[in-house]
């Protein structure tokens, strides 16, 4: 489905935008490939939902996430003809005043697509280089630990087809925007918002793939939801690199504090273990980072290790998304 889907887009000019946590929909490097729906967007793929004159929404539910509340999409979608492709026929109308419903499974759908032209002028050259500008990380000036540039060195040194596991929280942030993802199986994340996802998706992930590099991302809550996994993933010789991000919060939740009461914080601070010591108690290698700097060359040193390998983040809670710092939510 995904690889028929792709060489249609590629070939009808059409942008491809993934639903929430659904970037590994097609491959990232596709042409057509205009990124991704969710928490913290590229503006100008929004731009792009807001003024096509018709979607088609393939495999997506256009839940709460992808669509920004049902704000993005709206149920009516006034001056817009929705197309809502979907296996399940409850799924179909439930929501959304779709001008044409489908029935029909992934697979069948994307070849029956292959012979259909679309529109005259193609506008996947310039959805795609929109998409590259917005997912090449610059350093921000005055960070200590900058987790965007951490993200380049890490597709700079780990395959393309590497599998990034994550559950939720603001630290994910930086790998749904700088990451790009090789294609289908490449990104497990949780659309629900679950927390301590990504541990045990990973200790899954080494196991069922062996021989594919594997990466858990965890923000310091997400980690002590599921951290004890690790000895999951000792016991069973799992192949697999953990990065944990510690700013010692509650990140998001802090956020929506500071957003809704400023200067209000109520239980969102994290005291925290030495977590580079709890993965080598666990049997595995750890390093802790706390600059930038530090953070290519403590990559190398893990490529180096075999088993399970974790490096220790340790970030500032005022760096709490990609694009913006706690002092500015609490200003505006």
């Amino acid at each position: 489905a995904a690889g028929a889907f792709a060489v249609w887009a590629t070939h009808a000019g059409v942008p491809v935008v993934a639903a929430f946590r659904r970037q590994d929909a097609v491959p990232n490097d596709c042409p057509a490939y205009a990124g991704n729906l969710g928490y913290g967007p590229n503006p100008a793929v929004l731009a792009r939902v807001r003024e096509a004159d018709l979607l088609l929404v393939v495999g997506a539910r256009l839940g709460e996430a992808t669509t920004d509340g049902y704000t993005l999409v709206t149920p009516d979608h006034p001056g817009q003809r929705l197309v809502h492709v979907h296996p399940d026929p409850d799924e179909l109308y439930r929501t959304y005043a779709t001008d044409l419903a489908i029935c029909a499974g992934m697979a069948e759908f994307a070849e029956a697509l292959l012979p259909i032209d679309g529109p005259v002028v193609s506008h996947t050259a310039a959805a795609h280089d929109a998409y590259r500008e917005w997912t090449t990380a610059r350093p921000r000036e005055g960070v200590t630990l900058d987790l965007g540039p951490c993200v380049a060195a890490m597709r700079a040194r780990l395959p393309a087809d590497t599998i990034i596991c994550n559950g939720a929280g603001n630290f994910s942030g930086w790998w749904h925007r700088y990451w790009r993802y090789a294609g289908p199986g490449t990104q497990l994340a949780p659309t629900a918002g679950a927390m301590g996802y990504g541990v045990p998706a990973a200790v899954a992930a080494a196991l069922r793939r062996p021989g594919r590099m594997v990466v858990a991302v965890a923000g310091d809550g997400d980690f002590l939801m599921n951290g004890q996994e690790l000895a999951t993933a000792v016991q069973h010789r799992a192949d697999m690199l953990v990065i944990v991000v510690d700013n010692g919060a509650y990140g998001t939740i802090r956020m929506h504090q500071e957003r809704e009461f400023p200067g209000r914080p109520c239980a969102t601070q994290l005291a925290n273990p030495d977590f580079a010591a709890l993965a080598r108690a666990y049997g595995g290698w750890a390093e802790t980072v706390e600059t930038t700097a530090a953070f290519a060359p403590a990559l190398d040193r893990a490529m180096e290790q075999a088993g399970l390998r974790l490096l220790h983040c340790k970030t500032d809670v005022e760096q709490i998304t990609a694009g913006t710092t706690l002092t500015a939510i609490r200003n505006q």
